[in-house]
């Protein structure tokens, strides 16, 4: 169950005070262009995620996860619309302003840990090297880089080198250089994509911690459905647009037993647009137009005409 930090939580050096979500896209639309062609990887994409919320995104190979991080990162700028992290308006930052997001307000965690890593340093030298280009002092990236490895359950690796741990404690070592700088929000890519299901227990588990510890900020992209579960809200997205919400909840059953609720819902944008789901048009063959009617508590939608029933040519 994913605990939600206390709202009174500091503000840390380099941050904005803002009183809206950590994380707010709206209408956001990211095109590339290459080759006289034009590929739209985000097309009006929403997107909120409250202060001390972890959550996960799921979506296809080319759904647009991977441009939604590049942005939020603030390695890649948004075409149109607005996404925002921690009061920073992604589409306007100037190099030397975009340079301190990324050391103090966002940090980074990718499905390989040899890229949050150096090999030569030890644990604790990698945890201490993101404090150390952030201008902290010796004393205090010490102190930190050792807590901060307690947190997350591998305080016994400090002194050892990458190369010295295993799987799972190499990416969480990777997580301490990624929270080293106590950032407002963690973004993490598919970081269990590469372990086995203990170690990617482990690993999630450490996040939560950092989540919970540091009063930090989670969105995490994954494909494992383990991970997605552990949640209270995923979010899908398809063809570049939020499509749909999955909100868990703990819940006491009629037997008194407390069990895990799972309710799946459609994103309804700020211009009234959702989507489908591709299974239900197919079963209704459902194309290019519908019929839509307002009831008294709900909206029909309706195919255009009706399904032919599957002996209808027999009949001809």
């Amino acid at each position: 169950m994913t605990t939600t930090a206390p709202s009174t939580r500091s503000r840390r050096r380099g941050d904005r005070s803002t009183d809206g979500p950590d994380i707010l896209c709206d209408n956001l639309v990211r095109i590339y262009r290459a080759e006289g062609l034009e590929v739209v990887a985000l097309q009006g994409l929403d997107l909120q995620v409250a202060a001390g919320e972890l959550v996960a995104l799921v979506g296809a190979s080319g759904s647009g996860k991977s441009t939604l991080l590049g942005i939020l990162s603030g390695l890649d700028t948004p075409t149109a619309g607005l996404a925002r992290v921690a009061g920073h308006d992604l589409g306007s930052m100037a190099g030397r302003e975009r340079l301190a997001y990324r050391r103090r307000t966002v940090g980074f965690l990718f499905q390989q840990a040899a890229a949050n890593l150096l090999p030569y340093l030890t644990a604790a030298e990698n945890v201490e090297l993101p404090m150390m280009l952030a201008g902290v002092r010796a004393g205090e990236r010490a102190s930190r880089a050792r807590a901060t490895l307690e947190v997350l359950g591998i305080p016994d690796c400090g002194d050892r080198r990458p190369g010295e741990l295993s799987g799972g404690q190499q990416q969480r070592v990777a997580l301490g250089v990624a929270v080293a700088n106590r950032p407002r929000v963690l973004l993490a890519d598919e970081p269990t994509g590469e372990l086995d299901s203990r170690s990617s227990d482990e690993v999630f588990e450490a996040i939560r911690r950092a989540n919970t510890e540091f009063g930090t900020t989670v969105l995490v992209v994954t494909h494992d459905a383990l991970v997605s579960e552990q949640v209270a809200r995923t979010v899908g997205i398809r063809d570049g647009r939020t499509s749909t919400e999955v909100l868990r909840r703990d819940e006491v059953g009629a037997d008194g037993a407390l069990g895990r609720v799972a309710e799946e819902y459609a994103v309804l944008d700020r211009a009234g647009r959702l989507q489908l789901p591709r299974a239900f048009t197919s079963a209704l063959e459902m194309r290019d137009r519908v019929r839509l009617g307002l009831e008294a508590d709900h909206i029909a939608v309706r195919p255009t005409e009706p399904a032919a029933r599957p002996d209808a040519e027999e009949e001809r």
